[in-house]
């Protein structure tokens, strides 16, 4: 992992802190942005061919040990020994609930409007984590920080719109109930809310990275195989796993514990323009992998995340 001291943070003068943090998330949005592309590597007639519950436990169950490893590593383990205990713990329950929460309501959804619609809307969590960040956190945004706020959301919904050639192909008929759009602002909103939380509660404490993400992934582990178990899973817990799956486990594994680093040292904003900046890789590697057309108003996005990006740090 990038090694970055509890003192260190991007706004450091120091230009090989600087280069860490570019290279960091620079991998992080090329994580981010193969995700959905590897999935579709995945599919065999048009379906995933494992179980999404199993992979999400054994993503959690990874993370688990290697927090556990690195903590044995950093000789943290006495540290540990005093820590323990459901004050210091008890927090991180939070942000494993709210995530499985999420996960299941995406699901649920779907069934009251159509993926196009809820690719749009749910950008609006852009607004939603940063007026959480201001308000939870005690975080003041400038008048062209909240500009760049509205730049990341007009860029989502213009890729989401019209920055892939769909003439020729079906296309679900687009509609949204009153129950949909309830569903998504509540997603939008959850989703803000674990990201401001999770990133409070790293701040708050000063413990070591590694103990922390203990705390956190074993509250994942728990909530995740309770899901797993209560699912009713037909098929076997490694059935269907394959060279990519394998990449995508070990891609969402480094996802986890370098945004947690960011969440650390960095802010939950900063995790926006990692998500956003991902979206354009996941349309450059989808062009190049899958065969999907995208058009010239691709580049419309890119302008707006790049102008978005120096509103806000400049």
């Amino acid at each position: 992992m990038i090694a970055i001291s509890a003192d260190e943070s991007p706004e450091s003068s120091s230009p090989a802190l600087r280069l860490r943090w570019l290279f960091l998330l620079l991998l992080l949005v090329l994580i981010y942005g193969s995700h959905a592309p590897l999935l579709s590597l995945c599919k065999t007639q048009a379906q995933i061919p494992f179980s999404a519950s199993s992979c999400v436990l054994l993503i959690e169950t990874s993370k688990l040990f290697i927090s556990f490893a690195s903590l044995l590593a950093s000789g943290s383990v006495s540290t540990l020994r005093i820590s323990i205990s459901m004050t210091t713990a008890s927090p991180y329950a939070v942000p494993a609930v709210l995530y499985a929460f999420n996960n299941h309501l995406v699901v649920f959804m779907q069934a009251y409007m159509d993926p196009s619609s809820f690719q749009v809307l749910s950008n609006l969590k852009i607004a939603f984590t940063a007026l959480l960040y201001t308000s939870c956190l005690g975080k003041r945004l400038h008048r062209r920080q909240w500009f760049a706020m509205g730049l990341l959301i007009s860029a989502g919904v213009s890729h989401s719109c019209f920055s892939y050639d769909l003439e020729g192909k079906q296309e679900t008929a687009v509609y949204i109930t009153s129950w949909g759009l309830l569903l998504v602002l509540v997603y939008c909103f959850v989703s803000g809310l674990a990201a401001v939380y999770t990133e409070r509660v790293l701040k708050s404490q000063r413990l070591p990275l590694s103990m922390q993400n203990l705390f956190l992934y074993a509250f994942g582990v728990v909530v995740n195989l309770a899901s797993h178990l209560s699912g009713g899973e037909q098929k076997g817990f490694f059935e269907g796993y394959s060279a990519v799956v394998w990449v995508i486990v070990a891609g969402q594994v480094a996802n986890g514990l370098l945004m947690s680093v960011v969440m650390k040292h960095g802010t939950g904003i900063t995790r926006l323009f990692v998500i956003s900046s991902a979206m354009l890789v996941n349309a450059v590697l989808s062009w190049g992998i899958l065969g999907v057309q995208l058009t010239g108003y691709f580049l419309f996005p890119v302008v707006l995340i790049g102008w978005a990006v120096y509103l806000y740090y400049t």
